[in-house]
């Protein structure tokens, strides 16, 4: 196993980082905010973290961030380290990452599919973009997170991602928006519910009702904002941006706020 430089502890991170430690790997952790891995091997430095590590592993909120902790740490890379990003950025910001990495510095894009509790558990899937023999190497860090799943040349597995959570998000919106149309007309939760569930939306409506999911709605906005899409997903970044106050809380709560303004408007 190779000493793994772990960057970015947030929802995802963490419990990602801890994982890697649990199944036996050697890591060196770092988070722009200190404080958040007392159990993990953490320095306040993200070039302390990277030296003599074999495998940079990155879990980012933003293409912003990613492009900064790049513009710290991409010069002090060695030839043979390879990095894996795992941060939902687009194929675009893995194409401005890969053009700072200097020469023999591998890289694959490996976004996740999944939320904190798989994160924990090593259930996540895994869409890795790169050349191939980078892929391989990469393997078993990533097979110890979850399913990896290969997409094919640099930034096909961010692409993919983009693709998948588009469609994941924008249904969500949806059947949000067709379970407040239900509570307009007066139906009941449960025969809505069911009719909805025993269909193709079954794990959309799941996805719309969980209380134990943890994808924040501003994450949601942004992912959704990488694909540059038509009317459809532009109206349903629109609607998450519209509500700052669910910024931090699961998506499932916008679709709770979209039936609470149907309840409340029925009063």
């Amino acid at each position: 196993m190779e000493k793994i430089a772990f960057l970015g502890l947030g929802r995802m991170g963490l419990p990602m980082a801890r994982r890697l430690k649990d199944v036996g790997h050697e890591l060196r952790v770092w988070n722009r905010t200190p404080g958040r891995a007392e159990d993990l091997d953490a320095t306040d430095d993200p070039v302390e973290a990277v030296r003599g590590a074999g495998v940079v592993v990155t879990m980012l909120a933003d293409r912003v961030a990613l492009a900064e902790v790049a513009g710290r740490i991409a010069g002090e890379l060695t030839p043979g380290t390879l990095w894996v990003d795992m941060s939902s950025v687009g194929p675009e910001a893995v194409a401005e990452l890969a053009g700072q990495l200097p020469s023999g510095v591998g890289l694959v894009d490996a976004p996740v599919l999944g939320s904190v509790g798989p994160a924990a558990s090593g259930g996540l899937t895994v869409l890795a973009g790169g050349a191939a023999v980078d892929v391989e190497r990469a393997r078993p860090v990533l097979a110890a997170l979850g399913t990896v799943v290969p997409c094919g040349g640099p930034g096909s597995g961010a692409a993919l991602k983009v693709v998948v959570i588009s469609a994941i998000v924008g249904g969500v919106a949806v059947v949000g928006e067709a379970l407040a149309v239900a509570d307009a007309y007066g139906l009941p939760a449960e025969l809505t519910a069911g009719v909805l569930g025993s269909g193709p939306l079954a794990g959309l409506l799941a996805r719309a009702t969980s209380i134990e999911a943890d994808f924040p709605v501003r994450l949601a906005a942004k992912d959704v904002a990488l694909a540059d899409g038509g009317r459809v997903l532009a109206a349903v970044a629109e609607g998450l941006n519209s509500r700052p106050e669910l910024a931090d809380r699961d998506l499932a709560r916008y679709v709770d706020a979209l039936r609470a303004e149907v309840v409340a408007a029925a009063r």
